[in-house]
Parts: structure tokens; C-alpha cells; sequence
């Protein structure tokens, strides 16, 4: 058949279609012909792309209420179903810690949320434009499946930043052993944490490469000291005299408020060639170890020199762990 003298379509005599209403508009049978691709077809694409716009809007307005900080500090409303760590002596820093965590778990909920509403648009105006979808997500679960093992140590990173974060293992503030390094956190990241140690060095460390965290700022510390003493020394009457003046020293203005517990005398904690340990602990507050252990190493000497004992061979000693 001559294309020239091809009949009309009969939508045309149909006024309420689209292809009818442009039939009379134009009176252009191609046009009119046409109509589902020039009207019905963008107009469904661009209310697919409004619609996913406008939801995308919606969804990081609320993950930005609930995870904003309100007034003075407190949880924001993503946070309150998880459990919190955070020790109170943090003082202002817990805020910045707060704040961190809400803001690090909101970025990945809102990009979680736009990938599946902008993915969803774009299946949909694929669909709209006459697309086979179904080849197209099996080459894009293999494309998937083939960056995955290709960024592996990245993925691996993100899950364990992200389970770090919902259990609260660590924060900024925190005093923290990773192992390979140790000191307080300075950021907590999805992929990375930053650590400062004593000497000021900052160090980056992978989240999936931290197998063990040691934290020294959860709950309770206890400071641990270790007195030696010579051979000769009456034992006894040592551990009387170290007893007395561990209470004094934690019952002062200067450590009353970082002491939770009187002071425990252990005793006999070993035997070396150079003399006597005895072993005497205090539970403090988290983080606050290191300042009692140093008040009490200073105090407990001198303490001992004025009831008479003679200091032994060896020194003075402290802690298993390094001082802070």
C-alpha cells in the first residue's frame, strides 16, 4: 500500500483522547497519530520524575528532623532507640559526639533512600519508553555482583562503620586501643575513625580492618598500683600505712569527684628479685585512671619514706597499662 494514501487512524474521531484532541488542534494525522509519544509519554516521565523529586524531598526532611539535635544536647530522635555508650564525663564533648553519629547515620539513610527512589523512577520511565526490564536488572545484579567483589574491602569498611555506630562501641571523646594504635577518637567516620595518641600523632584506621576495641571510657576504670617494697619490710604494717594514706588521697578536693569507690588494698601482687610488690586498686570514673594513679603513686612513696620503710632496689611502679 502507497504510504501517501495510507488511511487515518481511527483514534482521531475519538475526541477524548489525546490523539483526537491534537487531530483537532492541528488536523495533522501524523501528529495526531503520534500523540502518545509527543504528550501521553513525556508527561508520564515527567510525572514520574516529579513524583520521585517530591519524595526524595520528603524522606531527607524527616531523617533531618530526627536526626537533629534538640536543645541542650539531648538524643535526637533517630538515636533513643539505640543504646548509648557515651560516659558523662564527656561533659560538652558528648554533644559533638551526639551530633557525629546522628548526622554520619542520617547522610547514609538519605542516600540509602534516594537510591531506591531515584532507582524506582528510572525502572519506571524505562518502562514508559518501552524497555524489556528484565535483561536490564539481570546485567545490573551482575554489574553488582562484580563491583562488589571488586570493592570488597570498601563494602567491608562501610557494614563494620555502620554496626560500630548503631552499637555505640566507641565515640568521639573515647579513649580507645585498636590495636596497631591507640589514643582519643577524634572522628568517627563510616569508612574511617581518627585517632590522636599521647605524642599528638593522628592516626586513620579502617573500620573493617579493627578486629578488637579496648575502651577506657565506658562505665567505670580502675587505677592500678603496684608499691614495692624491700625483703625486710614488715608487710603488714606496710599495707596499714598504704591503706590510710589511699584514703586520704582519694578523699581529697582534687580526686573526691573521680573516685566511685574506696580505695582496695590487694596485697602481695609478687615476688621479684628486687623485692615486694604489694597491689592497690580504686574503681574512678572512665578516663579519669591515669590522674588518680598518678596523685596516688606520689602520695603512697612519700607515705611510706615517713613511717620509716626504705625504698627498695627496684622503682616504683604503676599500672599494667601506659599512663595517659
Amino acid at each position: 500500500m502507497n504510504p501517501l494514501f495510507r488511511e487515518p487512524p481511527a483514534c482521531i474521531k475519538d475526541p477524548g483522547t489525546w490523539c483526537g484532541q491534537v487531530y483537532k488542534v492541528t488536523h495533522n494525522e501524523w501528529l495526531a497519530g503520534s500523540a502518545g509519544w509527543l504528550v501521553t509519554k513525556p508527561l508520564q516521565i515527567l510525572l514520574a520524575v516529579v513524583i520521585a523529586v517530591a519524595v526524595n524531598w520528603v524522606v531527607r526532611r524527616m531523617i533531618n528532623r530526627i536526626t537533629t539535635l534538640p536543645s541542650g544536647g539531648k538524643l535526637p530522635a533517630l538515636l533513643r532507640p539505640l543504646r548509648e555508650r557515651a560516659p558523662e564525663m564527656l561533659g560538652p564533648v558528648i554533644i559533638e559526639r551526639r551530633r557525629q553519629r546522628a548526622a554520619t547515620i542520617g547522610s547514609v539513610l538519605k542516600s540509602l533512600a534516594g537510591f531506591i527512589i531515584y532507582g524506582l523512577a528510572t525502572l519506571q520511565v524505562l518502562s514508559v519508553l518501552g524497555f524489556d526490564l528484565g535483561p536490564l536488572i539481570t546485567s545490573a545484579g551482575i554489574v553488582g555482583v562484580a563491583l562488589g567483589f571488586g570493592a570488597q574491602n570498601l563494602v567491608k569498611d562501610f557494614l563494620s562503620g555502620m554496626f560500630m555506630m548503631i552499637e555505640d562501641q566507641y565515640g568521639v571523646g573515647d579513649v580507645v586501643d585498636v590495636g596497631e594504635a591507640s589514643g582519643t577518637v577524634e572522628a568517627v567516620g563510616l569508612r574511617v575513625t581518627t585517632l590522636r595518641d599521647l605524642k599528638g600523632t593522628v592516626w586513620y584506621v579502617r573500620n573493617g580492618e579493627v578486629q578488637r576495641v579496648g575502651n577506657s571510657s565506658q562505665g567505670f576504670a580502675v587505677a592500678v598500683v603496684d608499691v614495692p617494697l624491700s625483703y625486710s619490710a614488715d608487710v603488714e604494717r606496710a599495707t596499714t600505712v598504704l591503706s590510710q594514706a589511699a584514703v586520704a588521697v582519694t578523699e581529697s578536693e582534687a580526686l573526691a569527684d573521680k573516685v566511685l569507690e574506696p580505695p582496695e588494698m590487694l596485697g602481695v601482687e609478687s615476688v621479684t628479685p628486687e623485692g615486694i610488690q604489694l597491689r592497690l586498686t580504686v574503681k574512678v570514673r572512665p578516663g579519669k585512671q591515669w590522674a588518680v594513679q598518678r596523685a596516688l603513686r606520689a602520695q603512697l612513696l612519700a607515705a611510706l619514706e615517713d613511717a620509716g620503710f626504705e625504698p627498695p632496689l627496684g622503682r616504683f611502679l604503676s599500672t599494667p597499662n601506659n599512663d595517659k
